[in-house]
């Protein structure tokens, strides 16, 4: 699910979010289903995904449905949004059925995707860590525990460093990653040579 080690930050969803008892009343299909799992208002995370780009990305579908039709609506979704997904991860969304269904639910599904877009909810913490640092606040409860200022300045550097990096894989193009590939085995060319 992850193309680098540091880019670890997930994001979830879940569809169906409505509460159990107006399930009886509306008939669930698997387009409706898939639709909700992508959008932003089933998300776990106050992220917009349509504000980056998938790396990765997996669902879990349960309940009495077609692995067929699963497949083609997911597929359906990358073509129609393909401007959301990396190109340069080949076969980057992976799909899966259980056949039995939660409990209380005829079906339902299970997002989780590695997208750049993590990186807003990322920005506000250290925004808001920053401000904070900057004035000192409650910094004497964690260096009266035996923390050194030095660690937080550390920490909020570590955190810039992963919002520029998922910022960086958001703008990449495929063509970037080839020449990247392309130097690296020119690199073990002339390793070998000398």
């Amino acid at each position: 699910m992850q193309e680098n080690n540091r880019l670890h930050f997930f994001m979830v969803g879940f569809a169906p979010l409505t509460s159990r008892g107006s399930q009886q009343y509306h008939a669930l299909t698997v387009p409706e289903l898939t639709q909700q799992m992508w959008d932003s208002k089933n998300m776990m995370c106050a992220a917009d995904p349509r504000h980056g780009r998938y790396l990765t990305a997996s669902a879990m579908f349960r309940g009495k449905m077609s692995t067929k039709e699963v497949d083609e609506q997911m597929t359906s979704i990358q073509n129609k949004n393909s401007n959301y997904f990396v190109e340069w991860i080949p076969n980057n969304v992976k799909s899966t059925v259980c056949d039995i269904p939660p409990t209380g639910l005829k079906m339902s599904s299970t997002f989780i995707g590695n997208s750049t877009s993590i990186q807003e909810m990322l920005r506000r913490v250290s925004e808001q860590f920053t401000a904070m640092f900057r004035r000192k606040a409650f910094l004497h409860w964690y260096t009266g525990e035996g923390m050194d200022e030095m660690e937080f300045t550390e920490a909020e550097s570590n955190m810039n460093d992963l919002v520029s990096e998922y910022q960086q894989y958001q703008d990449a193009t495929a063509d970037e990653e080839e020449e990247h590939d392309g130097e690296d085995e020119d690199d073990e060319v002339e390793l070998r040579d000398d």
